[in-house]
């Protein structure tokens, strides 16, 4: 699993930069860093369903040279190859080939790497939108709760605003701080990357939903990891 390399002063620094954006508006900034949004199991599975029925794609295409390839292997002459044994022995190499695949993918950098952009795209959207709900959303007097996420393996992060940021702040609106965030994980600086977010939101914020005189803090400051 991709580790998250945070000290505590890290941690101190995050939540004092979301302490400091929240002075100025009404928005109430959660960050969440995580190691990874999904294990991908489904992913690994069906590259190893892929590899089994390539393999029995190639037997069925050019059987003569495969079995003659075996005959050598094993030192046998000339063997008369019943429908029985060529269906074990297709059976046979389609399981090594699907075990070896999801062997091959316990290395997570290559179980990663496999996984398509769209579908990890997706998944970390699905799980930041989990986060949101269950550490945001509806969460505060004036629906302004707004997640920062990070999912480090990914290398991907969302920002999602509740019902009341959401109706005064275009998406887009988000980008320079995503960028900032993004910038600094590539050189991988994550808590100056968060810090980065967390000041570009609370002046977005700070904008459109200034901070009220009897404004209070309804949501923790600290940094959340899952």
């Amino acid at each position: 699993m991709a580790a998250v390399h945070l000290t505590d002063s890290d941690r101190q620094r995050i939540a004092q930069a979301v302490t400091a954006a929240e002075l100025r508006s009404a928005g109430e900034i959660v960050t969440i860093v995580t190691a990874r949004s999904d294990p991908y199991r489904d992913v690994a599975l069906a590259w190893a369903a892929a590899a089994a029925f390539l393999a029995l794609a190639a037997l069925e295409f050019a059987p003569h040279f495969y079995l003659a390839l075996i005959d050598r292997v094993l030192g046998l002459w000339a063997t008369e190859w019943s429908p029985r044994a060529v269906l074990g022995v297709a059976l046979s190499v389609a399981l090594v080939k699907f075990l070896a695949m999801l062997l091959l993918q316990a290395w997570e950098p290559l179980r990663l790497w496999l996984v398509p952009r769209p579908i990890k795209r997706a998944r970390v959207h699905a799980r930041a939108l989990t986060c949101f709900r269950i550490g945001a959303e509806s969460r505060t007097t004036g629906r302004t709760g707004i997640l920062i996420y990070l999912s480090m393996a990914e290398r991907r992060a969302e920002i999602i605003a509740d019902e009341a940021i959401a109706a005064r702040v275009a998406p887009e609106v988000w980008g320079d701080a995503m960028h900032a965030l993004l910038a600094e994980i590539r050189q991988g600086r994550v808590a100056d990357g968060m810090i980065a977010a967390v000041e570009g939101v609370g002046a977005v914020l700070a904008q459109h939903l200034p901070r009220a005189d009897d404004d209070v803090n309804e949501l923790p400051d600290r940094l959340i990891e899952v």
